[in-house]
């Protein structure tokens, strides 16, 4: 129905926000990311929407800080037996890159970490979506070409993500490491010394 809301912050609420656009209040249901990234009531925001229809003619709008949110928003939704609320707490819980990187690696059990997401439903997801993530959602904030990009390749990063979660460190913290590796192209041996290296300064 239209992209995006851009205007005035009104109120705020644990898992909504009104936003007010051409003198008209929007109901918005969000991320509590998405909602903490607007500084105050008050404040200017532009949000990425979703309209989805539901019974009797009623409309709920939901809300993104990012188009990349949207998109995985959109994803989730495509699976059987995920809806539009099971999909907004699933991004309450990973966000994109982390979501991202649990569907490529297979790892049901973050899945299972979000609300309403039993064991049957995660392995549902990894089997519907893991086609589907894009090189983006994997590097999230990262450059393109990164070593988080290369994940879904099967290239010698993806070798390193699994030796570091081996070792106890979670996806998140592993392609972040790898993401400061400066020589990408490395071996996987290189890789893991180098992100090993780069966890160790801090």
């Amino acid at each position: 129905m239209f992209a995006y809301i851009e205007g005035r912050v009104t109120e705020k609420y644990a898992d909504a926000m009104v936003v007010e656009a051409g003198g008209v209040g929007f109901l918005v249901s969000a991320t509590p990311q998405t909602i903490s990234s607007v500084s105050g009531s008050g404040a200017r925001c532009r949000v990425y929407t979703k309209v989805v229809a539901k019974k009797d003619d009623v409309w709920e709008i939901y809300g993104f800080a990012t188009r990349e949110e949207r998109e995985m928003f959109e994803k989730l939704t495509s699976v059987s037996g995920v809806g539009p609320k099971m999909a907004l707490g699933v991004l309450s819980a990973l966000p994109v890159r982390d979501l991202a990187l649990a569907i490529v690696a297979g790892d049901a059990k973050a899945l299972k970490a979000a609300p309403g997401i039993g064991a049957k439903t995660a392995q549902r997801l990894l089997l519907e979506l893991r086609d589907k993530v894009s090189d983006e959602e994997l590097v999230g904030d990262f450059a393109a070409g990164g070593a988080a990009a290369a994940v879904v390749e099967g290239s010698a990063a993806q070798d390193a993500l699994a030796a570091l979660m081996a070792l106890g460190y979670t996806q998140a913290e592993a392609a972040t490491a790898l993401s400061r590796v400066k020589d990408p192209g490395a071996s996987a041996e290189e890789l893991i010394r180098q992100a090993l290296r780069a966890m160790a300064q801090g």
